[in-house]
């Protein structure tokens, strides 16, 4: 599993939990076991480097890391985990929201309270 801190469009931080399973090509061994130093972390790098949710992700790094003796099978997001920030105003939102539906219902209920305090006059 690897985490990854991107920036959407409305420059919103979210993390992305991704699981990318990779194998080594078996006629390309020795480059998969020479060209690259860290095999983990240089695949987590391409793959975060361009990564964007939108985009076929599975694509476009098999073309990548073919030539390294790489394969990247499989790569599936697990988990988004917005940003601290982000959850502490969409809280505040659904806060904001709910006490609206209630100080809606308070004046429906006054209004009703009225209505038949006036006609009992």
């Amino acid at each position: 599993m690897f985490d990854v801190k991107q920036r959407q469009k409305d420059n919103v931080f979210v993390i992305v939990v991704t699981s990318i399973q990779y194998q080594a090509l078996s006629d390309k061994a020795a480059d998969a076991f020479y060209k690259l130093s860290n095999t983990r972390a240089q695949i987590q790098s391409y793959v975060f480097d361009g990564m964007d949710v939108q985009l076929d992700l599975e694509v476009e790094s098999h073309h990548a890391k073919s030539a390294y003796g790489f394969e990247i099978v499989q790569m599936v997001i697990v988990d988004t985990k917005p940003d601290k920030h982000v959850k502490r105003t969409m809280s505040e939102i659904n806060a904001a929201a709910r006490m609206k539906v209630v100080a809606n219902e308070k004046a429906e209920a006054e209004k009703i309270l009225q209505i038949k305090h006036a006609k009992g006059d």
